[in-house]
């Protein structure tokens, strides 16, 4: 982790090593401003000279032995370990669904209905994929590839792996609240805007996918991401979404927005914020989105089993 630096450092529009150049790109790290000349590329984004000692320092350390240089060595600090397990852990469930004969797909797919019984299925459904289709797992395994090894060093991975799960819990409750409105509707929402508000169950890592998104989005700046190609993405991805039948978009746009907040948290307690303010507002999250789903269950009981 990277020495703090100053307010002013961060917040200004020159360089704070050259004040007479005027720079909007900061170090991915610290947040400092930098001109060209003070930019050393880095996996994601770039960084100043002082976060390029401190990495060097670190790696010095870690060679000589020093405090958590072994498990440094079994886990580098380069590898994007959550992302390569989560990708892994698809893999392997999707193998189960294509040998249990239905078992595995049944035990875990989203059914909106059985939220109340089995409040389990809003997450173990985002590691389960279609039996009828490889494409579905080889997309968003593609997907998973593409952006969360990038995400993933950028946040670290407890947080990453925080802001995954709580985005696949958030596209859950897209479905539910889709499902809800077709309760409270007298079941008039599935004829609405071309049966596109028709309640369905739900698998897929794709509103975890789309979480990525969200907070690749928010951090964008912080990341040295291109904002018009990342929209591009975005914008694509979402509007298939509603265009073609047979997927969940309320789990895309749950995930999305989700990701969203949780990448806005990240950003603004990225700098002078105890860890603390970060875990607490992040997990506040993840208990609204409980709260929604539990009031959803308590206004309709008769509608949930």
């Amino acid at each position: 982790m990277s020495t703090p630096a100053p307010l002013e450092e961060t917040q200004s529009a020159t360089c704070y090593r050259h004040r007479d150049r005027q720079s909007f790109i900061h170090c991915q790290r610290c947040g400092r401003t930098i001109c060209p000349d003070c930019q050393t590329p880095a996996p994601v984004g770039v960084l100043c000279p002082e976060c390029m000692r401190e990495g060097r320092a670190s790696v010095a350390a870690t060679r000589a032995g020093g405090p958590g240089g072994y498990a440094r060595r079994l886990l580098p600090q380069g590898v994007p370990v959550v992302t390569y397990v989560m990708m892994a852990l698809c893999l392997v469930v999707y193998i189960g669904q294509l040998v249990s004969g239905g078992l595995v797909t049944n035990a875990g797919v989203l059914d909106p209905r059985l939220v109340a019984s089995e409040p389990w299925r809003m997450i173990t459904s985002a590691f389960l994929h279609s039996p009828q289709s490889f494409l579905h797992i080889l997309f968003n395994l593609y997907a998973l590839f593409i952006f969360g090894p990038a995400l993933e060093r950028f946040l670290g991975r407890l947080r990453y792996l925080a802001l995954y799960l709580v985005t696949a819990l958030g596209g859950s409750v897209g479905v539910v609240l889709v499902y809800q409105l077709w309760v409270v509707s007298g079941h008039a929402s599935a004829q609405w805007l071309g049966t596109l508000l028709s309640p369905s169950s739900a698998l897929g890592a794709s509103g975890a996918i789309f979480g990525l998104l969200g907070a690749i989005i928010a951090l964008r700046t912080a990341m040295g991401v291109q904002s018009m190609q990342l929209l591009i993405v975005v914008v694509a991805n979402l509007a298939i979404s509603f265009f073609v039948p047979g997927i969940a978009w309320e789990a895309h746009l749950g995930g999305l927005l989700t990701g969203l907040a949780i990448g806005y948290v990240f950003l603004r307690t990225r700098r002078n914020r105890p860890r603390s303010v970060q875990v607490a507002i992040v997990a506040g999250i993840a208990i609204l989105l409980v709260l929604i789903t539990v009031a959803c269950v308590v206004t309709e009981r008769a509608q949930y089993f």
